[in-house]
């Protein structure tokens, strides 16, 4: 690998490894502008450029060497006798031209978030910092610089302690955890368990040599841990010196201690001292690390047995039917099986980004429905933008017949069934496939869903809410007639595979198609014809769709909002907000049977005016 390749010689050069920058600059919640990056000055290296994250990577795999050889060298000083210095060498070259590359390196400033290539202010900010210091001091070979200053070697332990100068470059290892760990292309858990084996190692390696020292210092061979077992130790082969240096340690950091090598000097008995409370801290790292690593892995099971278990205590106290009871326990469990493709996964995202997200996926498939054939693309991409997707999973009932209509669904994949129920029984209308769509007809015209959807197999859909969806509609007109001559085209087709099963087919038809064509006539289009709605009980209801007056539902309550009726659900009634307050009395005398003239709110304030009422209020009528 060429260094001088690393230094940028325009100043337009392009950062293309952009996710690394993201990566790192979000674990600290900062945000970057990449222009920043694509107009660094000659000779000025991006922190984040792809090849200098190699050189870095590089240089950790030599910090692994000088973390072995460092204590190594120390502790089997006078065995080595220089073998390893050319090695040393070597590595120390390396790291110099590593400090040679900090003064090109741009860095970024916490306070504008913004990269600094100026030559002067990186110099200046790395030679202020220790890190200059401690880089130098752990590169230049000092036992050398000596030798040729002095013209002869010195064995002096002060020179062993100087080698010891290079642990410093153990920070290069933390970091590129560090970075690891945040790496979305590696798994957290084996980036975690590598670096507990890592620290495990050192320690382990550290502490054997650093005892093998203590007993080469010692002034009585004899009187030392290994010297009382083998006196003429320091005759012992290097491998053979460095074994025994690792039995002792792993034998202590694993509390094991056979008692075969043990302290023997007060030295040595408080080093033991001061490994063994440091081994205390290890294991309890180690072991919280591995528990947080190990309950993290089971969360999501965890989560979803309390899911059904919450399930089945409610199911039981209510005594719900096994079918239900069933298709509830499924759809908890395809939510957990399917978390990562719900649309809870990109809440956090912009919504420029979902937007991007959606079209990408859904707007191929809304273009195919018949309800939007030949609607402009501005409406297609508004809509689709809008659109929540959703699993469901086989035999769910995703609309039930005669509810109120509160979502727009198209079906993405998979299949659906629709059904009615007529005499009591459950018969079977159509099936619907990919692209084909439920409860527009209840959305379009306000009216309560005339038949049951249900899952036949695993099937996503994506949905939009009926309110949402006729304020969409209001600024794109020709779009309405689109949709309603689509609408008119497909009820048409209803009539002919339905004629019994759904009576208001016909009626919807005609009176959807006399208000079509009043609008391709040029007359006002106003919405105001009226006509008996067979879902309603008698109250006249507006089925123009894509009407602009929004329905708004209540629930009435047959008794004074002080009065409690515990025990009688039949009180409460959800219903559609009239036009007047003649008509919500007449609604409520059909609904219990008495006339009443009063209508309140729950505080008890007497409603005088029904456009004070939002959704979902409830009132009562005395």
């Amino acid at each position: 690998m060429s260094v001088l390749s690393l230094v940028r010689r325009r100043s337009s050069g392009e950062i293309r490894n952009l996710t690394s920058v993201y990566s790192s600059l979000f674990a600290f919640g900062t945000i970057i502008d990449d222009e920043g990056y694509s107009n660094l000055r000659k000779y000025v290296i991006a922190p984040y450029d792809r090849r200098y994250q190699l050189w870095q990577t590089f240089l950790v795999a030599l910090v692994v060497y000088s973390a072995w050889a460092s204590p190594f060298e120390l502790a089997f000083r006078e065995l080595l006798v220089g073998s390893l210095l050319p090695v040393d060498l070597l590595v120390d070259t390396f790291f110099a031209v590593d400090i040679i590359l900090t003064f090109f390196v741009a860095y970024l400033d916490t306070s504008t978030y913004l990269l600094v290539d100026d030559h002067k202010k990186i110099a200046l900010r790395y030679v202020k910092k220790l890190h200059f210091t401690m880089d130098l001091a752990s590169t230049l070979p000092f036992e050398q610089i000596h030798q040729i200053l002095t013209g002869k070697p010195n064995k002096s332990e002060v020179f062993g302690f100087l080698i010891m100068l290079r642990l410093w470059r153990l920070r290069r290892v933390s970091e590129l955890f560090a970075r690891l760990e945040k790496d979305i292309r590696i798994n957290y858990s084996t980036a975690r368990f590598c670096k507990l084996i890592c620290v495990t190692l050192f320690a382990v390696h550290f502490a054997g040599c650093m005892y093998f020292w203590l007993a080469v210092q010692h002034k009585t061979p004899k009187n030392t841990w290994i010297g009382n077992k083998t006196e003429d130790f320091k005759d012992l082969s290097i491998g053979l010196g460095y074994t025994y240096s690792m039995y002792w340690s792993v034998s202590t950091l694993t509390t094991v201690g056979y008692g075969d090598f043990y302290a023997v000097n007060l030295t040595e008995k408080l080093f033991s001292i001061l490994y063994m409370l440091f081994n205390i801290g290890l294991a309890a790292y180690i072991i919280g690390n591995m528990t947080i690593l190990l309950v993290h892995s089971s969360v999501q099971t965890l989560d979803m047995r309390s899911a059904f278990n919450k399930i089945l205590r409610y199911a039981n106290k209510n005594r719900l039917p096994e079918g239900l009871k069933e298709q509830m326990l499924a759809h908890m469990q395809l939510k957990f099986k399917t978390a990562e493709l719900q649309q809870e996964v990109l809440q956090d995202l912009p919504k420029t980004i979902r937007s991007s997200i959606a079209r990408h996926l859904f707007q191929n498939i809304v273009e195919t429905t018949y309800l939007f054939k030949g609607v402009s693309d501005d409406f297609i991409t508004h809509l689709v933008s809008e659109m929540k997707a959703e699993y469901y999973p086989s035999k769910v009932d995703i609309i039930l017949q005669n509810e109120m209509p509160t979502y727009l669904y198209i079906l993405v994949s998979g299949s659906l069934d629709v059904l009615i129920y007529k005499n009591g029984s459950e018969q079977f209308l159509f099936k619907l496939e990919s692209g084909g769509m439920a409860g527009e007809i209840g959305v379009l015209f306000n009216i309560p869903q005339p038949y049951t959807v249900r899952s036949k197999e695993l099937s996503q859909v994506i949905r939009i809410n009926h309110h949402h969806f006729k304020q969409m509609v209001q600024p794109f007109s020709d779009d309405g007639n689109t949709i309603i001559y689509n609408l008119i085209q497909y009820l048409n087709g209803l009539k002919g595979k339905v004629p019994d099963e759904m009576s208001c087919v016909t009626e919807l038809t005609g009176d959807l198609h006399d208000e079509h064509l009043t609008q391709i006539e040029g007359t006002h289009y106003e919405g105001s014809r009226y006509q008996e709605n067979p879902y309603n009980e008698g109250r006249t209801r507006d089925f123009s769709p894509l009407s602009s007056s929004v329905s708004i539902r209540v629930k009435i309550h047959g008794h004074h909002p002080n009065e409690n009726k515990t025990g009688n659900e039949t009180t409460q009634k959800l219903i559609l907000l009239p036009n007047s307050a003649e008509d919500l009395l007449r609604i409520a005398e059909n609904k219990f049977g008495k006339r009443r003239s009063k209508i309140l709110m729950a505080d008890g304030s007497e409603v005088e005016e029904l456009i004070a009422i939002r959704e979902n209020d409830e009132l009562y009528i005395i």
